[in-house]
């Protein structure tokens, strides 16, 4: 008897601490946000990726070829940094079936 009136009170105890946690966190205010970037923006780093896969690197140094290198991982950050909506499998083969049935 006193071991379950001791988990019950466990219980609420640990419960109602919870939302007096929750209210000391932080807003959202103070958050920056980086600005997207633009399709020209997108175009333009598309087309120095395909330049840089398109050159003969077999006359270059190693100071360039590591410049090169860098240049590339900076471009990928950039762009791996914007948002973007996934998709899942099941949740595509819904949207289809939704479409089907109200269309």
């Amino acid at each position: 008897m006193k071991k379950t009136i001791f988990f019950v009170l466990l219980a609420i105890f640990s419960l109602g601490a919870a939302p007096t946690f929750a209210a000391h966190g932080t807003s959202n205010d103070n958050v920056a946000t980086e600005p997207t970037l633009t399709t020209e923006e997108v175009n333009i780093l598309k087309e120095r990726v395909l330049e840089i896969r398109e050159m003969d690197k077999s006359a270059l140094t190693v100071t360039e070829k590591s410049e090169l290198k860098s240049e590339l991982n900076e471009i990928k950050e950039t762009v791996r940094n914007e948002p973007a909506i996934y998709i899942g499998g099941i949740s595509l083969l819904l949207l289809i079936i939704l479409l089907v049935i109200l269309l």
